[in-house]
């Protein structure tokens, strides 16, 4: 079908969750943005919120997409109306007619609580879910405003215990369980690998790009604020059984999470990184594209997800011709022919997120 041959615009949007916002306005070019409560954007998503019910609405989290034809609908009913030419049959194989991952813009106004997330075996075992939640950040600004240098909270120091965990969980001291772990500074292009049970917290005055299972299960680190004994105790259980006890000293924590980029590609018309992907999970990946000239983007047999983080240009599919500027959210059926990136007077700049099964051959 031609309509996926071609890249789908994604509509923008913004979802309901805690303080934050403004970031994701001005990064769309929206001055002065507002702290209005809607913190995230879910780029491309077909996953829906956990309380999407609860919310009244049944597709809260999933996006909506506008087609080569000039229609809108949900990317998810897009992809179910030819699931063949929109994720191919290598996907179709892993996911069915899901895309399997999920990819948000976050803007923490404050510090998000202390957490972490299950692993696939964990999730279907006491979330009856078929994903699990490992995650990554790529921070693309800091709030000049917030009140202490922008951070993360991420891995257990060495030396923490389950026990000694437990002990601060028990006397509801969440202060206690964020000492228990690293405090880390961030800085613009800095990129983390959380990987499933690993404790973190997004820190205030960071805005990050996240890429992810296809999952919003979370498991904090506070108690339960009704239910009876069993229920308590069932409760602590499955939070506390989550968590990995495998604390570092500070270099080897930074050593094991925070990601240095490799080179996929370069030359004199830009370069392309892998920022996460092999070596960290293999569920999903994402590279930074740099367009200084003009390239093709390297075809991987998947969808894709693309952002633009700066600069302007255009993005070229056999006839057609569509703008790129800052913020810019798409669509890549995997039936889409050959695209082509130009930049203007600028380097244009690219994320480009993948499904699992998406491999690339690294410079060395």
């Amino acid at each position: 079908m031609e309509l996926y041959q071609y890249p789908w615009r994604l509509v923008q949007n913004k979802i309901v969750r805690y303080p934050g916002g403004r970031e994701i306005d001005r990064f769309r070019g929206i001055f002065p943005g507002e702290d209005d409560g809607r913190p995230e954007a879910w780029v491309g998503s077909d996953t829906r919120t956990v309380n999407a019910l609860q919310k009244g609405d049944p597709n809260d989290g999933c996006a909506e997409c506008i087609l080569p034809d000039g229609s809108r609908r949900y990317l998810f009913e897009a992809i179910e109306a030819c699931p063949e030419q929109a994720l191919g049959e290598a996907h179709r194989k892993v996911h069915g007619d899901k895309l399997g991952f999920l990819v948000k813009l976050l803007d923490a106004q404050r510090q998000l609580g202390l957490q972490c997330h299950p692993t696939r075996a964990y999730a279907k075992e006491h979330f009856q879910s078929d994903y699990g939640k490992e995650e990554s950040w790529y921070i693309l600004s800091k709030r000049e405003d917030s009140p202490e240098p922008p951070y993360v909270l991420m891995g257990f120091k060495e030396g923490v215990t389950r026990e000694q965990f437990e002990a601060a969980f028990d006397a509801g001291d969440i202060h206690a369980m964020e000492q228990c772990c690293h405090k880390v500074p961030v800085e613009v292009g800095d990129a983390f690998f959380i990987g499933a049970g690993l404790p973190h917290a997004v820190g205030c005055g960071c805005f990050l790009a996240e890429v992810q299972e296809a999952s919003d299960i979370t498991v904090g680190a506070h108690k339960l604020k009704e239910g009876t004994p069993e229920e308590q105790a069932r409760y602590k259980e499955r939070l506390l059984g989550c968590y990995r006890y495998d604390g570092a000293n500070w270099e080897e924590n930074l050593r094991r999470y925070r990601i240095p980029p490799r080179t996929v590609r370069k030359g004199s018309w830009g370069k392309e990184e892998l920022i996460i992907g092999q070596g960290q999970t293999e569920y999903f990946s994402f590279t930074r594209l740099e367009v200084r000239e003009e390239t093709k983007l390297l075809s991987t047999g998947r969808p894709q997800i693309a952002i633009v983080v700066s600069g302007k240009g255009t993005l070229s599919c056999g006839e057609q011709e569509y703008g790129l500027s800052q913020a810019d959210e798409w669509f890549f059926p995997y039936a889409c022919r050959e695209l082509t990136v130009k930049a203007a007077q600028e380097p244009v700049v690219l994320l480009l997120c993948n499904p699992s099964g998406v491999s690339y051959r690294l410079e060395e």
